[in-house]
C-alpha cells in the first residue's frame, strides 16, 4: 500500500474485542498465475463479550477484485455492501449467518510476497501480519480463531502438489487435466497462520515417534535439483521435536508436519500449524555449498518454527502489539535448543553480540520501542530485534529470577490455561507468578519501557572488617515518547575470585550461611542498591553480570590488569569472552583518542599479552578461543563514543589487527597449522570449533607482511573440501590487494553461478570489503545479470550488506552511500514495502554522527519523505527517524 497523507496510527489502549466472530471457514483455490479464484464460505456469529453497538459488519480485503458475494444462500446487490481499498463493509446483518465470498487475485503481480504469490514458479503463501486480507475478504486479526477446511484445485501438471494446513482429507483428479486435494486442521487457528502451496515438488519424508508412541510422518518439499540438500534440515527437526518433548513435554499433535523451502521470502520462516513456509536459506544444506553457520542456522531457525506449534500456534497472541509473546518466548526456546546442541558458553556469546550489534543501537534511535510497542503505523515494521531478541531476554530474565525447574512448571500453566486462545502478556506472567509466588508487576517494566539501562557498579572492600561492599545504579536514557523510567528488576549474577582464579564463597550480610554454588543473582530493584559480602580475607575479584543475566550496558569499575586477569581467570565462560572484550573496547578507543589527537599509534603490551595468551591456551574450547581474540566490530565500537566517525573507527581497529597480527605471527601460524589437521567434514562441536579457531587465525595471518603467510589464503581457497573454509579465505582475499584476488571471485562465481545460495555469498563477500572500491564495485553488481531486486535474499546480500554490515564504506564522507541506499528503497518500496522499510534502518540513527554525514544523512531522508506515493512501511520509518 502507498499513501500521499498522513497514514492511521495504531495504539494498543484502543484495543476492542472483535465485534464478530469467525467458527468455520471453507476455503476453495481455482490456482491460476494472473487468474486464482478464491471461493470462502465463513460462519459468523455475534460476538458477545465485543460490546460494541453496530450491525455492520466490516470485513479486512486488499489488491482483490470481488465477483459475488451472499448472505446465507442470497446474493447481495450493490446497495447491500461498500468496498473500498481497505475493506468490505455489509451494512446490516443477522446475529449468525453464513458468508460467501468469491475474489480474484493475481499471484504473478505480488511482488510484495504477501498473501498468494509465486517463488521460482510455484505458489505459495504468506500471511502473517496482515497477508490474508489480500487473498480474500476477512476479520483479518489474531484474536479471531477458526477451524479451515481448504481445497486446492490446480493443473495436474503444472502443480502435482497441492498443500493446506492439518491433515489432507481428500484428493483426486478433475477434468481438464486437473486435480485437487482437500486439507482439513482441526485446531483453531488465527488466519495469519493460514498456509498454501501448490507447485512441482519433490517431496523428502521421514517419521518421528512421539513420547505417547504416535508415529508423525514428516514431509519436506524442495525444487528437484535440491533433492540432495535436506537431510540436515530433517534431522534438526526430529531432533528439535525430541528436545521439546524432553524439556517441557509438548507433543505435536497433528498426523503430519510439513517444511517446504521457496526462494523467495521477506522472512527466515513461517510456523503457519503443520506447513511451515521456509526460505530456502534455512533448509538446503550440504558440506560442499553451506557454511558451520549456515547449517547452525537451519538447526535453529527449523527448531524456532517448530516451537512455534505451542509458543505461537496453539496459544497465539491477542493483538500484535503481544508479538514478543510469542516471539521472545519462542526465540528463547530456540537459542535453550541451540545451547544443548553448540555449548551453552559459545551460544549464549553469539546472542549477546546480536543483542550488542542490533538492539542495543535500535534501543538509542528514533525508532525505539518497548518489548511490547503502544502504537504503531504499519505492523510489519515491529518485527525487530527488540521485540525477538530482547523478548527473549526478558524471558530469560524470568527463568533466571524463578529456575528451571518453576520456569518449565509457568510454562506448561500458561499453556494449558490458554490452549486454543488468544492471549496477552498478562496471561503468561500471571502463570510465572502463579508457579513461583513471585510479584511480577515492577519485572513488568522490561515489557512496557524502551531503552537499554546503564547498570554502574562500584566495589568498596573493607580489609579490617573482611567485606565487600557492591553498590548498583541504575539509569535508563529517555526514548521517544518516554522521558522519564521507573527502575527495572534488574537480575546481576556475580561471582568471587581470588588472586589465584578460584571461587570464594559468597555470604551476604544477614544471610547464616553462604550462598550454594560459585554464583549468586542480585536483585538490583531501586535507581541504588548495595549488597554487602562478608567473611573475605583478602580483598576479591568480582565477576560482575555473569551470563550476561540482564540485557544492560554495564559500566564496572575495572582496571586494564583486572580485565587480563578475569580473561585468564574467570571460572565464568561468557565472562571470560567478556573481559576480553571490554579491554579491546578500552585499548581501542585511547587509540582513537590518539588518533584525533594526531599523536602516534602504538598497541599497549598488556592487550597484546592478554590476546595472544588467549589463542593459546589449550585448556579452552578452539571456539571460545576464536571468540576471545576476535575484536568487538565496527559498529559495537562506534556504539561506545558520543558522536561517530566510521573512517576513524575502521583506521584504529585496523591498526590493532595488524599489530596483533605482527607481534603473534608465529603463534598464529602455529595454532592456524594445528587447527588444519581436522580430518572429514562433520559438524560435531569440536570439528566446527577447530575450523572456527582456523580461519580466525588466518584472517589475523592475511593483517601481516609475511607474503608466505597470505598464500595460504590462496592454498586453503583452492583446496578446501568444505564451504565453511572456501568461503574464510576467499573474505581474506576479497578485503586484500592480493594480486590472486580478482582471480579466486572470478573462480568462485564460475563455480557456482547456477545454486542462488551460493551466490548470495558471492554478492555479499564482495558488499563487505574493506576495501576503499566497495561501493563502485557494489554498483557494477547491480547491473550484473543474476542480481534481481525481486528476491529478497539477493537484495539483503548486497544492498544490506553493503549499507548495515560495512559501516566504513557505507559511512564515506562524500555520502555517496547514503544516495545508494536510498535510491535503492525508493526502487523497492514500488515492488516491496517490508524489504524497503528495513533497509532503510541503516540510515535511523543519522544524528550519532559528525555533522557532515549527519546532513548528508538527513539530506536522504528528506527526500524519500518528500517523495509521492511511499508505502506505510517506508513512511513510518522516515517520519520517525526525522521527528527523533
Amino acid at each position: 500500500m502507498t499513501t500521499d497523507h498522513k497514514p492511521e496510527t495504531r495504539y494498543r489502549q484502543d484495543y476492542q474485542p472483535p465485534a464478530f466472530l469467525i467458527d468455520q471457514v471453507d476455503l476453495t483455490f481455482d490456482v491460476e498465475e494472473e487468474n486464482t479464484m478464491v471461493s470462502s464460505r465463513l460462519a459468523i456469529r455475534r460476538n458477545p463479550a465485543s460490546g460494541q453497538d453496530s450491525g455492520s459488519l466490516v470485513l479486512d480485503g486488499r489488491e482483490l477484485e470481488l465477483l459475488s458475494l451472499s448472505l446465507d444462500g442470497q446474493p447481495l446487490s450493490a446497495a447491500d455492501y461498500r468496498v473500498d481499498e481497505e475493506s468490505l463493509t455489509i451494512a446490516s446483518v443477522p446475529d449468525a449467518f453464513e458468508l460467501q465470498i468469491v475474489t480474484r487475485i493475481n499471484p504473478r503481480a505480488n511482488t510484495a510476497l504477501e498473501g498468494l504469490y509465486l517463488s521460482s514458479g510455484n505458489f505459495c503463501t504468506q500471511c502473517e501480519a496482515e497477508g490474508f486480507r489480500k487473498i480474500t475478504y476477512y476479520l483479518d486479526r489474531p484474536d479471531v480463531l477458526a477451524r479451515f477446511r481448504t481445497t486446492i484445485r490446480a493443473n495436474r501438471r503444472r502443480c502435482p502438489v497441492l498443500l493446506s494446513n492439518g491433515n489432507l482429507v481428500d484428493s483426486g483428479k478433475l477434468d481438464d487435466g486437473r486435480h485437487f486435494t482437500t486439507w482439513e486442521d482441526p485446531f483453531n487457528k488465527p488466519c495469519y497462520l493460514f498456509a498454501l502451496v501448490a507447485g512441482d515438488l519433490v517431496e523428502i519424508r521421514d517419521e518421528f515417534t512421539t513420547m505417547s508412541g504416535r508415529k508423525i510422518s514428516l514431509h519436506i518439499y524442495v525444487e528437484e535439483r535440491n533433492r540432495h540438500k535436506c537431510a540436515h534440515a530433517m534431522r534438526s527437526l526430529q531432533k528439535a521435536m525430541r528436545w521439546d518433548e524432553e524439556t517441557y513435554g509438548l507433543e505435536y499433535d497433528l498426523d503430519r508436519y510439513m517444511i517446504v523451502a521457496v526462494d523467495d521470502f521477506n522472512m527466515g520462516a513461517m510456523e503457519n500449524k503443520g506447513l511451515n513456509v521456509f526460505n530456502s536459506k534455512y533448509v538446503l544444506a550440504e558440506p560442499e555449498t553451506a557454511t558451520d553457520a549456515d547449517f547452525q542456522g537451519i538447526e535453529g531457525v527449523i527448531a524456532h518454527e517448530y516451537f512455534h506449534n505451542w509458543t505461537g500456534n496453539r496459544v497465539t497472541c491477542r493483538d500484535w502489539f503481544q508479538l514478543s509473546l510469542k516471539e521472545g518466548l519462542t526465540v528463547f526456546r530456540d537459542q535453550e535448543f541451540s545451547a544443548s546442541v553448540m555449548g551453552r558458553a559459545v551460544k549464549r556469546i553469539e546472542d549477546v553480540r546480536i543483542l550488542r550489534q542490533a538492539q542495543f543501537p535500535e534501543d538509542r534511535g528514533p525508532l525505539a520501542h518497548p518489548v511490547r510497542p503502544d502504537s504503531y503505523v504499519e505492523i510489519n515494521n515491529f518485527y525487530t530485534v527488540t521485540v525477538y531478541n530482547k523478548g527473549a531476554e526478558v524471558i530469560r530474565m524470568i527463568q533466571t529470577l524463578i529456575g528451571p525447574e518453576l520456569f518449565r512448571r509457568g510454562l506448561r500453566l500458561y499453556l494449558q490455561r490458554h490452549d486454543g486462545q488468544a492471549a496477552t502478556i498478562e496471561d503468561f506472567v500471571a502463570a510465572m507468578a502463579e508457579v513461583s509466588g513471585r510479584d511480577f508487576s515492577q519485572f513488568c517494566r522490561w515489557y512496557s519501557q524502551a531503552g537499554t539501562p546503564e547498570l554502574r557498579v562500584r566495589t568498596d572492600y573493607d580489609a579490617q572488617n573482611g567485606t565487600l561492599t557492591v553498590n548498583l545504579r541504575q539509569s535508563c536514557p529517555p526514548t521517544p515518547g518516554q522521558e522519564k523510567k521507573e527502575p527495572f528488576l534488574i537480575p546481576v549474577a556475580v561471582g568471587l575470585l581470588d588472586h589465584q582464579g578460584r571461587s570464594l564463597p559468597l555470604q551476604l550480610a544477614g544471610e547464616p550461611e553462604p550462598a550454594a554454588g560459585d554464583s549468586l543473582v542480585l536483585e538490583c530493584r531501586e535507581a541504588e542498591s548495595s549488597f554487602r559480602f562478608v567473611n573475605l580475607s583478602r580483598q576479591p575479584v568480582l565477576s560482575c553480570l555473569r551470563g550476561f543475566s540482564a540485557p544492560v550496558i554495564l559500566d564496572i569499575d575495572y582496571s586494564d590488569a583486572d580485565l587480563a586477569f578475569l580473561l585468564a581467570h574467570d571460572p565464568d565462560e561468557f565472562n571470560r569472552w567478556e573481559a576480553g572484550q571490554q579491554l579491546a573496547v578500552k585499548i581501542i578507543l585511547r587509540l582513537l583518542a590518539d588518533s584525533d589527537a594526531g599523536r602516534e599509534l602504538k598497541l599497549e603490551p598488556l592487550f597484546s599479552r592478554a590476546v595472544l595468551t588467549a589463542l593459546v591456551d589449550e585448556g579452552v574450547d578452539p571456539a571460545l578461543r576464536s571468540m576471545a581474540v576476535t575484536l568487538p566490530t565496527e559498529t559495537y565500537l562506534g556504539e561506545q563514543v558520543d558522536e561517530v566517525n566510521p573512517a576513524a573507527v575502521h583506521q584504529v581497529r585496523e591498526f590493532a589487527l595488524r599489530q596483533l597480527a605482527l607481534e603473534g605471527r608465529d603463534s598464529w601460524l602455529a595454532i592456524y597449522r594445528r587447527m588444519s589437521d581436522d580430518g572429514p567434514y562433520s559438524l560435531e562441536p569440536a570439528a566446527v570449533a577447530r575450523r572456527r579457531l582456523k580461519n580466525v587465525s588466518l584472517a589475523y595471518l592475511m593483517k601481516g607482511d609475511d607474503l608466505e603467510n597470505q598464500e595460504l589464503a590462496v592454498r586453503q581457497y583452492r583446496e578446501a573440501g568444505n564451504m565453511t573454509d572456501v568461503l574464510a579465505a576467499l573474505a581474506c582475499l576479497a578485503n586484500s590487494d592480493h594480486p590472486q584476488r580478482q582471480e579466486a571471485l572470478d573462480d568462485f562465481y564460475r563455480r557456482w553461478r547456477h545454486d542462488p545460495l551460493v551466490l548470495d555469498k558471492w554478492f555479499a563477500i564482495q558488499a563487505a570489503s574493506s576495501r576503499p572500491d566497495t561501493l563502485e564495485r557494489v554498483k557494477e553488481l547491480l547491473r550484473h545479470p543474476d542480481f534481481t531486486l525481486d528476491n529478497p535474499n539477493r537484495v539483503r546480500a548486497l544492498v544490506g550488506v553493503f549499507s548495515q554490515g560495512n559501516p566504513a564504506a557505507f559511512h564515506a564522507a562524500d555520502g555517496g552511500g547514503y544516495v545508494f541506499l536510498a535510491d535503492q528503497v525508493l526502487k523497492l518500496d514500488a515492488r516491496n514495502p517490508q524489504i524497503a522499510a528495513r533497509l532503510l534502518t541503516a540510515m535511523t540513527r543519522w544524528r550519532r554522527y559528525d555533522e557532515s554525514r549527519r546532513q548528508l544523512m538527513r539530506a536522504q531522508l528528506q527526500r524519500i519523505a518528500d517523495t509521492k506515493g511511499i508505502s506505510k512501511n517506508v513512511y513510518e520509518i522516515t517520519a520517525k527517524s526525522l521527528a527523533g
